[in-house]
C-alpha cells in the first residue's frame, strides 16, 4: 500500500513538473519572441526606418510577454474566447501588422533621391576654388579658424570616409584628417590647404 501511495505521488509530481516545464518552455526567451527574418537585409537602410522597425518588433515581443505574465493570455495561440483574450489578440495582430509594414518598406526601399545635377555640383566646386584663390595664403587654414571654407573641407573629408565634426571649426581633428588625406595621396602632409590638396579633395 505504501509503495502504491509513493508511486501515485511520484506520478502527480511528474505531471505537475511537466506542466510547469511546458508552460515555461512556451515563454522562454528563445521561444516567445518575434524573430527578425534571416532574409531581411538590414544593411545600408534608412536609420530612421530601421529604428521604427526595431521598435515595432519590441512592441510585439513586449505585448506577448506582458499579456502572458499579467493575464496568462497566450496571444499567439489563445485557449479562451472571452473579451479580454479577444482584445489582447487583436492588439497583437495590430502590432504584427506594423512589423509587416516596416518589413515591406525595408524589402522595397524607395529609389535613392536623384543626385544633384552635375552643373550644380560643378558650380559649387568653382565657388570653392574661387574662395580659395581669392587669398590662397590666408586660406591655408589654421587651428581655430571658423568659416564656410572649413565647413566645405570637412564635408569633403567626410565624403571620402573620415569621421570628424562637421561644424566649420578647424580643430585638431580636422587638421589631422587633412594631413592624413595628403599622406594617402602622396602629398606633403603638412595639414595645410594648398591648391594641389584642394583639387584632389574636389575630385
Amino acid at each position: 500500500m505504501k509503495q502504491i501511495i509513493i508511486f501515485l505521488l511520484l506520478v502527480i509530481i511528474g505531471i505537475m513538473g511537466y506542466n510547469i516545464y511546458t508552460k515555461h518552455e512556451r515563454f522562454s526567451l528563445t521561444g516567445y519572441e518575434y524573430k527578425i527574418p534571416e532574409d531581411l537585409d538590414l544593411k545600408d537602410v534608412d536609420p530612421g526606418l530601421l529604428l521604427d522597425y526595431y521598435e515595432a518588433v519590441e512592441n510585439v515581443n513586449g505585448h506577448i510577454i506582458t499579456q502572458w505574465s499579467t493575464n496568462e493570455i497566450d496571444v499567439r495561440n489563445p485557449k479562451k474566447d472571452n473579451g479580454a483574450t479577444k482584445a489582447a489578440v487583436n492588439e497583437y495582430r495590430e502590432k504584427l501588422a506594423a512589423v509587416a509594414y516596416f518589413e515591406t518598406k525595408l524589402r522595397n526601399p524607395k529609389e535613392k533621391p536623384e543626385e544633384k545635377p552635375q552643373v550644380e555640383v560643378n558650380k559649387k566646386k568653382e565657388l570653392i576654388l574661387k574662395t580659395f584663390y581669392a587669398n590662397p595664403k590666408a586660406n591655408e587654414l589654421r587651428i581655430g579658424e571658423s568659416n564656410a571654407l572649413v565647413y566645405e573641407i570637412q564635408r569633403m573629408l567626410i565624403e571620402k570616409g573620415d569621421s570628424i565634426r562637421h561644424d566649420g571649426l578647424f580643430r585638431t581633428e580636422t587638421f589631422n584628417s587633412l594631413r592624413n588625406f595628403e599622406e594617402k595621396n602622396g602629398l606633403f602632409p603638412d595639414g595645410k590647404l594648398d591648391a594641389i590638396t584642394l583639387h584632389l579633395l574636389l575630385e
